[in-house]
């Protein structure tokens, strides 16, 4: 069996593979690493087969639904999933095949209803549900106290001690640990009873993830993080160093130099500071004006904002709409200023 885990932060996600057969699949994939996971299968000579989410995540977003499309793989996770993309919907005591290798479904709800482990050979992928000297929270939605301690004491602790232990979460150096190991101790396992370990869930007082909410809304619906849109849209669209677009505003003289400076920050920004010659149109009237302020869609475009996020949205809508040249600035306004480069104040158009 191949086993290599991959590390975003604190989540960890996993490359499970049959070297004999050559198949794999990929568990609790996180956006961020996509095209590591496709490197690395390809570097082991591995064909995926499913890619897998032990359970909805509330603080990160999930790449299944990317690589599926991409990869024109299907997606598992369990039957309580509430996200509509999911093509196998399994349940407790079911398993995948991948290869030689089975890979057992443990329904073990507590930190989310939908969660499940992966137990194959002598490893279990755990998820959220047993960290290591820790746990899943269970004050996220779905969450639940008493459900989890069935899940831990009735179902994962009773795996041989040796048995190796993959969560998707850790934030210290060590990359996995033992049942044995969790069962002498976790902390949160150290506990006189059922009503014992709800009390201690219920007193842990965990600060929110960040991005909950972004992340639920991603993660249950399908739908895209502001991140991915942005992500997208520069990967449909061209760029130009704050350097060259100095060089090029500089020499106005020159007609093949010819580019129209577009700031598409809000009015009050452009008139504390703007590029020399900008013209002004905020990114939210930038669809109903733009035929006005740019007449020619074959204009050599440069589009800049702040950070540089809001005008690689726009950058790729005009080119969606025709303005074939439009480019965005790399980097924002604040570089700009930074950088020491003119700046005009004038007032923006009404």
């Amino acid at each position: 069996m191949i086993l290599e885990q991959f590390r975003s932060g604190g989540c960890l996600s996993y490359l499970v593979g049959c070297e004999r057969h050559g198949s794999a699949v990929i568990v609790d994939p996180e956006i961020a690493l996509v095209d590591r996971y496709q490197a690395a299968a390809a570097q082991h000579g591995l064909r995926l087969h499913y890619l897998v989410d032990t359970h909805t995540h509330a603080d990160h977003f999930s790449a299944c639904r990317k690589l599926a499309g991409q990869l024109r793989l299907p997606v598992v996770m369990h039957r309580a999933s509430p996200a509509p993309f999911v093509d196998i919907r399994v349940d407790d005591g079911e398993c995948l095949i991948v290869g030689a290798l089975r890979l057992q479904v443990l329904h073990t709800p507590g930190h989310t209803a939908d969660s499940i482990c992966l137990a194959v050979e002598d490893c279990v992928l755990t998820g959220d549900t047993l960290l290591i000297g820790a746990t899943g929270r269970t004050d996220l939605p779905t969450g639940d106290a008493g459900l989890l301690y069935d899940s831990l004491f009735g179902r994962l602790l009773r795996l041989p001690p040796e048995t190796r232990v993959y969560p998707a979460h850790n934030y210290r150096d060590q990359s996995s640990s033992t049942i044995g190991a969790e069962r002498a101790g976790n902390p949160r396992l150290q506990v006189d009873g059922r009503d014992a370990f709800i009390a201690l869930m219920d007193s842990l007082n965990l600060k929110a993830p960040d991005h909950l909410t972004e992340a639920l809304r991603v993660n249950c619906s399908g739908g895209r993080s502001v991140a991915q849109l942005i992500a997208e849209a520069a990967d449909q669209i061209a760029f130009m160093p704050i350097d060259e677009v100095y060089r090029r505003i500089a020499a106005r003289d020159d007609a093949s130099d010819a580019l129209v400076v577009l700031d598409v920050r809000e009015s009050d920004a452009y008139a504390d500071g703007h590029i020399p010659g900008a013209r002004h149109v905020p990114r939210g009237q930038l669809e109903l004006r733009v035929d006005r302020v740019l007449p020619d869609p074959l204009q050599r475009i440069v589009v800049y904002c702040e950070y540089g996020k809001i005008s690689t949205l726009a950058t790729a809508m005009l080119r969606g709409i025709g303005f074939s040249r439009a480019i965005a600035l790399d980097g924002g306004f604040s570089q700009w200023r930074s950088s020491g480069l003119p700046i005009e104040s004038t007032p923006a158009e009404p």
